[in-house]
């Protein structure tokens, strides 16, 4: 279902692998402690404490079943209006020159630019839990999320390092408003751009 909402390209769909389950025997080949990290502080910020998987988070407001198309789509339709900033990614001499647009109201006053290099289809051999032997296809798998700076009310610029791209497929970039001291707030904007 996530390859089928990223290939529609009316959202940008972002998997997190988390590494909760590694207990278990088998360690998830992409999951990372930052991405649990951030699914924690999600339902923190959003109060209801609810972390399980598979988890869904549409614009960084609403949670829902991973699993359920339908659940998905209702949340991705309250929240189609919330993205509000323009963000684009050019590239440079040194690799993606990032421009965020002004920010407006209540967002003006904390938002945090994020970069995620993306993996578009990696295939992954299940070694224990109900999924035992059998192959996954893991889509827009991100990397890792690296805080560019803060959105400025009159708009910002940044910069992604060549570098930090080595190996990704795409690049995703977005605003997040914070909630408290974290950043899990709305999504303001994102972009996706291809790189191979």
């Amino acid at each position: 279902m996530l390859a089928e909402l990223a290939a529609s390209g009316d959202v940008i769909a972002v998997s997190l692998p988390v590494d909760y389950w590694d207990y278990l025997g088998w360690k998830d080949t992409f999951a990372q402690k930052a991405f649990t990290e951030r699914q924690r502080t999600y339902s923190l910020a959003r109060g209801d404490r609810e972390v399980y998987t598979p988890q869904a988070v549409i614009n960084g407001q609403i949670h829902a079943n991973g699993a359920s198309r339908s659940a998905i789509a209702q949340a991705v339709t309250a929240t189609a209006s919330n993205p509000s900033v323009t963000v684009s990614a050019t590239k440079s001499a040194s690799g993606y020159d990032i421009s965020v647009g002004a920010l407006s109201g209540g967002s003006a006053s904390g938002a945090v630019v994020l970069a995620l290099p993306i993996l578009a289809h990696r295939e992954v051999a299940i070694g224990r839990g109900e999924n035992a032997r059998r192959k996954v296809t893991y889509t827009n798998i991100a990397r890792e999320i690296i805080p560019l700076g803060s959105a400025e009310p009159a708009g910002s610029t940044h910069a992604v390092k060549a570098a930090a791209l080595d190996g990704a497929d795409s690049l995703i970039v977005i605003v997040q408003a914070r909630a408290g001291n974290a950043n899990a707030g709305l999504i303001l904007g994102a972009t996706q751009v291809v790189l191979k």
